[in-house]
């Protein structure tokens, strides 16, 4: 029950509710085209007005003239300059600010691609990751908020070859030019020490590596902590403490010990799953539960109560829950749910759901709130099924037959043959 169905999958349909079509997953993994450096601001602007440019900026054909329409647009646009020239300095500033954009791309007035200054004092604490490279430090710096575009910072960093990143958690602010924040990563003062964060769904070996990077305890220490796993109090199935680190936020004093922390994280767990309201006896199956519906479901939190619904009638109904999440995570690549038919036809992975019956024999990543809470009350509904029919947004259908659900992953064939873009996400 992956998000993303294999090409081999959509091709080769099995319509039997009792070998229902394998799942539909979204690939987790960095580096692929949804990863890809995004566009200059300009060429983005460029772009959407390509896609809803308004009829009275057509040109024709011929000159590349713009027909005599434009010119009502243009009195909009520059009537306030005209009343600027006037001298009525509040309609100016109302004049600059409401149509700052169109007046810059009039006169051939470039947009700006970068902050200046060292921040507007609002902190934020970015990572950088091991194996991260200039592009992907770009990209998380404008993803937080940091800086103004991805370009800001990449042609810093082209034209500054020599920088290098130390993984971490880093304290910066909102709105930093390219070039402060950049400097600001090469400042010791500014990595956070006492800020561990481990987001919903990342796999134990990542969630280690996070630990030590964050705290500078080597990892093989924190690994050798975790090895011990009848110290945390887990329950007696667990054999690693795969799916009992609670991702949040967690603030350090900078003394504790990689056990320390490791059971600081376990005894987080054990609280959520109290308060949800889970027995103990319950809480194997809960966070197995839970750790599929993670890796399962989309953005959108509906979905995972309905992806709780599909595996739990599964279950009930004795379908395997055919989920390629499981199959991946039992051949030891943790950065995907693509697989191969050989490999959901190996019997011998206990994490196989095509092949084996029931949950997997252990948790596959880290279950958030969202996850607990909809592996103990999932949506009301028939479903047997589901798949997405647009990767992009996450939108997800939810079938009760097998005729509906082929029915959905043609609609999700046709989606990625809409265009390049959509087919970037497919392949």
């Amino acid at each position: 029950m992956a998000n993303d169905p294999s090409w081999e999958d959509i091709f080769n349909p099995d319509p039997s509710p009792q070998q229902p079509a394998p799942p539909a997953q979204q690939p987790q993994q960095s580096g692929s085209a949804a990863d890809a450096p995004p566009a200059s601001r300009r060429e983005a602007r460029a772009n959407e007005g390509r896609r809803r440019a308004p009829a009275d900026e057509t040109f024709t054909y011929m000159t590349g003239k713009p027909k005599k329409k434009r010119r009502f647009l243009w009195l909009k646009i520059l009537l306030p300059i005209v009343i600027i020239v006037g001298g009525a300095g509040g309609v100016a500033a109302y004049g600059w600010f409401n149509y700052n954009e169109q007046v810059r791309d009039l006169l051939g007035i470039p947009l700006p691609t970068d902050y200046e200054g060292a921040g507007n004092g609002t902190e934020v604490v970015v990572t950088v990751r091991t194996g991260d490279i200039g592009s992907d430090v770009a990209q998380t710096l404008h993803d937080s908020g940091v800086t103004m575009t991805f370009d800001a910072v990449y042609d810093y960093l082209v034209a500054n070859p020599d920088v290098g990143f130390l993984p971490g958690n880093w304290r910066l602010q909102e709105q930093m030019s390219a070039e402060s924040a950049v400097t600001a990563l090469q400042d010791p003062a500014n990595k956070v020490t006492d800020r561990l964060l481990l987001r919903e769904g990342i796999v134990l070996p990542t969630a280690l590596e996070v630990i030590a990077e964050t705290t500078g305890i080597p990892l093989e220490e924190v690994q050798a902590a975790a090895a011990d796993v009848g110290a945390y109090g887990l329950p007696v199935e667990a054999t690693t403490l795969e799916g009992f680190l609670f991702p949040a936020t967690y603030e350090l004093d900078g003394t504790e010990s990689a056990q320390a922390i490791l059971q600081m994280l376990v005894t987080e767990t054990m609280s959520r799953l109290d308060a949800a309201g889970v027995a103990p006896e319950q809480r194997w199956d809960v966070i197995r539960m839970a750790s599929v519906i993670q890796r399962e479901a989309g953005s959108n939190p509906d979905d995972f109560y309905k992806v709780s619904r599909v595996f739990a009638n599964r279950l009930e109904q004795g379908i395997n829950l055919q989920s390629d999440a499981t199959v991946a995570y039992g051949t030891g690549r943790l950065d995907t749910v693509w697989t191969e038919s050989s490999e959901r036809a190996d019997a011998s992975n206990l994490y196989n759901t095509y092949a084996n019956p029931g949950l997997p024999v252990g948790p596959i990543g880290l279950p958030g709130d969202l996850a607990i809470e909809a592996a103990i009350s999932p949506a009301e509904g028939s479903w047997l099924f589901f798949v997405p029919v647009n990767l992009a947004t996450g939108e997800t259908v939810f079938s009760e037959t097998a005729d509906e659900h082929e029915a959905a992953r043609q609609q999700l064939l046709a989606w990625c043959e809409e265009s390049t873009e959509n087919a970037s996400y497919c392949a």
